[in-house]
């Protein structure tokens, strides 16, 4: 059995910073890549990043991109998620998931929750203004 575990939630105020970890464990496993997506009250869960372990290549939407960063190491599958300039906007739960094949084309994908095969448990991580 896998598990992945997010660690790093929690309460920080507008323009403050967070950092996310996202730790693997049970069986043992490969990983092509691995992201973060995030669920608010009401809403649907939605793609923050990407990174593919081929190339190093990291993938952001413009909600995010310049204040987020992910990275990790693929031999552990542990992936990190630096928050800075964090917005009440970005107040939700927090999840990492492992994509494990390129089957479908990353390229196509890696924003699409429906392709990840494996997910942590999630982390809060409210912003208040």
């Amino acid at each position: 059995q896998v598990q992945l575990v997010e660690s790093g939630g929690g309460l920080v105020q507008a323009g403050g910073s967070l950092r996310l970890s996202c730790a693997a464990s049970g069986r043992t496993f490969s990983s092509y890549a691995m992201g973060w997506f995030r669920q608010a009250p009401g809403k649907e869960r939605e793609f923050v990043a990407a990174i593919r372990w081929s190339g190093g290549n990291t993938y952001y939407p413009d909600s995010v991109k310049g204040r987020f960063t992910i990275s990790g190491d693929n031999a552990k599958n542990t992936v990190y998620l630096q928050m800075n300039s964090l917005k009440p906007e970005d107040t939700a739960v927090y999840y990492c998931a492992a994509y494990l094949n390129d089957g479908y084309g990353f390229t196509s994908t890696f924003n699409r929750a429906h392709f990840y095969d494996y997910w942590g448990q999630g982390t809060q991580v409210t912003v208040s203004s």
